[in-house]
């Protein structure tokens, strides 16, 4: 990634390219050497799930009706949006009768209590959080009607699924690390002056711009579409 942590070193090629390019072009533009080209049509990509995760999710008894798929955790609070506005938006998408699941990772339960809370006393919501394989959370990822996610790893997937995508981001470049050609679902607030670094504690005021209005409007106009 630009060099960074000495990488340089192994380098005996370089490859021209631009620092406002997509990560994922800039990585295809290493072929050019080979004498290799990426055309458009071949940058559509598509993951696919491996068959044991499949028949995982295609048996489970929760994931039987239409559902809508929350990844509400982050690693950095600046990505984050706030828990309290994830479960207002699962309560109103239950009210558009679809079930709620909700997946992440087990180191970052204490981040979500407002949705755990939610899952307790609401057997339409599963909860998945820390309970899936990558395989697991590949197949819920495919079958879901709706994918609702902060900036990670499951938000990469769910476009590598070509899933009806809400993605909420803060201080990261989008037009870089976004979700691939997917620029209009992305709901992100810049102000003038904001830091587009995850680790400043400043940073965390661009999340907490995104209205939950905002997202459940967004949400319920793709379970439509």
């Amino acid at each position: 990634a630009n060099a960074r942590e000495l990488g340089w070193l192994g380098v005996n090629v370089r490859v021209p390219g631009s620092i406002e390019a997509h990560s994922v072009d800039r990585m295809l533009s290493l072929l050019t050497p080979l004498g290799v080209v990426a055309h458009a049509g071949e940058r559509a990509m598509r993951l696919y799930t491996p068959a044991e995760g499949a028949q995982w999710a295609g048996g489970h008894p929760m994931l039987m009706e239409r559902y809508a798929l929350l990844a509400p955790t982050s690693r950095w609070p600046a990505k984050q949006w706030p828990a309290d506005r994830f479960a207002q938006l699962a309560k109103a998408l239950l009210d558009q009768g679809v079930r709620v699941v909700l997946v992440g990772a087990a180191s970052e339960r204490a981040q979500v209590a407002p949705l755990l809370d939610l899952a307790q006393s609401n057997d339409r919501v599963l909860d998945l959080i820390g309970k899936t394989s990558l395989a697991h959370l590949m197949g819920v990822i495919e079958r879901a009607a709706l994918v609702v996610a902060n900036d990670s790893a499951a938000l990469h997937i769910a476009v590598g699924f070509n899933r009806p995508l809400v993605a909420l981001y803060g201080p990261t470049r989008v037009q870089r690390v976004g979700p691939y050609r997917r620029e209009r679902d992305v709901i992100q607030r810049v102000s003038p002056g904001d830091v587009f670094d995850h680790k400043s504690p400043a940073s965390v005021a661009m999340m907490q711009r995104i209205s939950a209005d905002e997202v459940i409007r967004a949400a319920i106009h793709r379970l439509k579409q």
